[in-house]
């Protein structure tokens, strides 16, 4: 059952049922001496309640306007929402599938309608790794613009794991191509450089993250990294991030950076090109119809991904957290979510 609708000052009005005889009624007889006494008590009875009810209405109408309270439950077909956002709970999933090692959690989901088709675990918080520049790329084109120069600080070219390499240190890059850098190679240095262009420091750009983020309803998620790197307290959930994911997706700029397959951008070098390569695993494989979105990967993190792909006007999305092998359950769950929705065509 949904929440109660409280209307107030209302008046609730019911049809009331037809009170002609379903059948042609025969001679009628002369009621009664007992029948007429009785019906005389009735109406009496029904004066009284009447007159209670007058007695309410106008204590009530002294008193202020009167609250009724309707209890209902969803009309056959309308979305019901869950409690993790605006995607709707999965009234009935659609796809049904086993792995034998199954991520610890997980979504498949409608992209267009938020509609969830399998899920695991939807709302159990885990560390995200670099799943977190999904939200890093949020906030910086909320904040900037893509053809900024962005200095190169110590901080960004002295970084720890994945990163684009070659940063040149006190020189000016693009931001447009730092965000490729973020997103394709997954660049801890353009996420390092991102931060302090827009925010002057990476802890003020994680205030805003998380500021996002709450705006955003995302109840399972906050960040303590611009990058994913560190583990402890950057967390999200599969719920969250399928809503993350369709926020990104929703920016025409990074909806095309993570669908690139491979970029050649501007670069302050010899040469003055930078090449880029996306590491989804469902584009490096060429998985038809794959249009983003993320990768992700620490020890305590385990194998991360967001992914979704588009057949035709069916555009299907899922999330993978700590899984033992993102490309083949990714694959088998976008096969299974394909299938069904044909099914229902």
């Amino acid at each position: 059952m949904s929440e109660p609708i409280i209307l107030q000052g209302g008046r609730a009005r019911r049809r009331i049922p037809s009170l002609r005889p379903r059948h042609s009624p025969g001679p009628r007889r002369a009621p009664s001496r007992k029948r007429a006494w009785k019906g005389v008590g009735l109406v009496l009875v029904g004066l009284v309640v009447l007159g209670g009810v007058w007695l309410g209405l106008t204590a009530g109408r002294a008193a202020g306007p009167t609250k009724v309270v309707v209890h209902h439950t969803a009309a056959p077909g309308a979305p019901v929402r869950s409690s993790y956002g605006t995607l709707p709970a999965p009234a009935s999933e659609r796809v049904s599938i086993a792995f034998k090692r199954a991520p610890r959690s997980a979504m498949l989901f409608d992209v267009n309608t938020g509609q969830v088709l399998w899920q695991r675990d939807p709302e159990g918080v885990l560390p995200i790794a670099s799943l977190t520049k999904m939200m890093t790329a949020l906030v910086v084109v909320a904040h900037s613009r893509p053809t900024d120069q962005v200095l190169i600080t110590p901080q960004a070219v002295h970084f720890t794991g994945s990163g684009i390499g070659l940063l040149p240190l006190h020189k000016q890059v693009l931001e447009l191509t730092l965000l490729y850098g973020l997103l394709l190679p997954s660049g801890n240095d353009a996420a390092i450089a991102l931060a302090q262009h827009v925010a002057g420091t990476q802890a003020g750009l994680i205030a805003m993250m998380n500021a996002r983020a709450e705006q955003l309803g995302l109840s399972c998620t906050h960040f303590t990294t611009v990058s994913g790197i560190v583990d402890q307290g950057n967390d999200s959930c599969a719920a969250d991030l399928a809503l993350m994911a369709h926020e990104l997706l929703g920016q025409p700029l990074l909806a095309q950076i993570v669908g690139s397959r491979s970029a050649i951008l501007p670069f302050p070098i010899k040469g003055r090109k930078l090449y880029l390569y996306n590491n989804n695993p469902l584009m490096i494989v060429g998985y038809p119809g794959t249009d983003g979105v993320k990768t992700g990967f620490t020890t305590v993190a385990g194998q991360c991904l967001v992914a979704t792909a588009r057949r035709g006007r069916t555009w299907l999305g899922v999330v993978l957290l700590h899984s033992f092998n993102p490309q083949i359950q990714a694959e088998r769950l976008l096969n299974a979510g394909f299938a069904a929705m044909r099914g229902a065509a």
